[in-house]
Formats: C-alpha cells, sequence, structure tokens
C-alpha cells in the first residue's frame, strides 16, 4: 500500500537491502522538555547513516513493515497500541477572529498559559482535520496531540484556504495570537507538503519569526531562499524531514538548502527516510525528538 496524504497519491519505496545497525536514537537525541510517550513504537528506528555529528540521519524505511504492518487497514486506521484515544477530551473545533481575520482551526491543549505551541500546516486538498486524524499516518498525529497535551503545551491544526499571501497572513496572525495566548511562551511551526509554502512565506516575515522558536518542514518544496531570509537571520532553528524517493519535491534539492545551512554552523537537522515516497515523513517523523531539539536549541 502507498501512504496519501491530501490529493496526491505517493510513490511506493523498494524494500532496503543491505546491513544495518538496529539501535534506539542516542539519549542525546532525546533530551529536552518533551518526556516519552510510546518511544518503544516511535522513537525505535534504524539508522543508516549518521553524519554532522548526528544532525543528519539517513533512516531505513519499508513499507511492508512500516504500513502494512503498522496499521489494521493500510494507510486508513493504524493498530491500537500505536493511539491512545483519550486526549481527545482536550480537542476543540474553533474559529478564531484574528483582528478580522477568521480561521477555522481545531485545538488541542490548554487555550492559555501553554508550556509550547505546535502549529501544523497541511497540505494541497487538506484542511484542519488532517492534521488531528487519530488513525491516519500510522498514529502520528495522536502521538504529537498526546505529547502537547502531557507536556502542559497546546496544538493547532489550521484549516489553510489559500498558499499565497492571505494564508501567509492568516498564518502569521495565528502565530502572533499563540505566543500571546501563552504569554510568550515557544511557538513551532510545521509545514506538510505544499503548505512549505506557507512557512517560506514566514520566513521573510520579520514580525512573524520573531515570535517562532523553531520551523519543522516535512516533505515540503525546497527554498534555495531560506538561508537568506528574516528566519535564518534570526537563526531559528529548523528540522527538515524527507523521503528520498519523494517524486513531488526532490530530497536532493532540499538537503542542498540544509548544506548551506549547516556549512554556516546553523542550528539544523536534517532526518531522510532511505526509499521513503512524499508523505513518509508525516508518517515517520520522530516528534519527541523534534520538538526536544526545537525547543532547547539557541
Amino acid at each position: 500500500m502507498k501512504e496519501i496524504m491530501s490529493t496526491i497519491h505517493f510513490v511506493s519505496g523498494a524494500v532496503l537491502a543491505g546491513l544495518v545497525t538496529l539501535a534506539g536514537l542516542p539519549a542525546a537525541a532525546q533530551e529536552g522538555p518533551i518526556k516519552p510517550f510510546k518511544d518503544d513504537l516511535f522513537s525505535r528506528q534504524t539508522v543508516l547513516k549518521s553524519a554532522d555529528g548526528g544532525a543528519y540521519e539517513v533512516i531505513d524505511y519499508q513499507e511492508m513493515r512500516d504500513i502494512n504492518g503498522r496499521d489494521r487497514e493500510p494507510e486508513r486506521r493504524v493498530k491500537d497500541a500505536y493511539v491512545s484515544p483519550g486526549v481527545r477530551r482536550h480537542q476543540e473545533n474553533e474559529t478564531l477572529d484574528l483582528s478580522g481575520r477568521r480561521l477555522d482551526v481545531t485545538r488541542v491543549g490548554q487555550a492559555k498559559g501553554a508550556a509550547f505551541t505546535v502549529i501544523f500546516i497541511h497540505g494541497r486538498g487538506g484542511d484542519r482535520r488532517l492534521g488531528v486524524n487519530d488513525y491516519t499516518f500510522g498514529g502520528n498525529f495522536n502521538r504529537l496531540k498526546n505529547l502537547a497535551v502531557a507536556g502542559g503545551g497546546n496544538y493547532y491544526s489550521p484549516s489553510v484556504t489559500s498558499f499565497g499571501e492571505k494564508g501567509v497572513a492568516d498564518i502569521a496572525a495565528l502565530i502572533h495570537y499563540a505566543r500571546e495566548q501563552s504569554g510568550g511562551g515557544p511557538v513551532i511551526l510545521a509545514c506538510a507538503s505544499m503548505g512549505g509554502l506557507i512557512c517560506e512565506g514566514i520566513s521573510r516575515d520579520g514580525q512573524a519569526v520573531r515570535d517562532l522558536k523553531g520551523m519543522v518542514l516535512l516533505g515540503g518544496p525546497p527554498d534555495p531562499g531560506l538561508p537568506g531570509s528574516a528566519l535564518a537571520r534570526r537563526t531559528v532553528p529548523i528540522y527538515f524531514a524527507h523521503g528520498s524517493a519523494d517524486s513531488v519535491y526532490k530530497a536532493g534539492e532540499q538537503e542542498a538548502v540544509y548544506r548551506k545551512l549547516k556549512g554556516s554552523g546553523y542550528p539544523t537537522r536534517f532526518t531522510l527516510f532511505e526509499t521513503g515516497s512524499h508523505g513518509t515523513p508525516i508518517r515517520m517523523v520522530d516528534w519527541r525528538k523534534v520538538l526536544n531539539f526545537l525547543l532547547s536549541a539557541g
């Protein structure tokens, strides 16, 4: 089976051959304020290659194991062990009025005084439901919601109606609102697939980047101008995750952006899922590792 996100059908990955070393993530990679949650299921991954002091990793991904073996119904419903549905008690659908901008969101966690906030931006054809679906993408959104709630944080999944200027302005307003609601707490923006255009626009918005603690790019479009952006000038930490077989946005082009940043000593990490396709990072990214890096860097 092939992972599906938004309206795009992704290319399946081939099974990797060769010798690999299976190990849990190094303890240092997980250090930070976010405590373990189902780490045995989500954080133990096979590292095929590590470079840049661990900042760059190639992770073994196998469709038969990581989709067909993980899901009860491939791509539709993960096995129950991967999900803790009690987090829905903290979940609300809201329409926010952001200085005249109305934005539909699903919020999970503390509305005020959150220790941190994560905002997830879906790709083409998605809406706020994608980022809070407990059972698709291998239960990874359920884990993210549980990590946020357990850590005293807040999680927003908005419906993005435009990937142009309007959408960027809407999300900039949400970022500012989230930071105000938390009393100045850290805000992390995560963009998947075509949603990366929102991250690209935000990275050029001087006010928005002042409100950001970190950015996550999951299978997004490469942005050669990112190293010269307002975001980079403020050295906001960036985490990249990409599938090596992504046929929508080429992994090599995204890695080149990472290399330019890393070469200047920038706080950044890159996870490449070997044989992974366009939707693989959303299913496979280790949210605890990502959040601990972004919240602790800088």
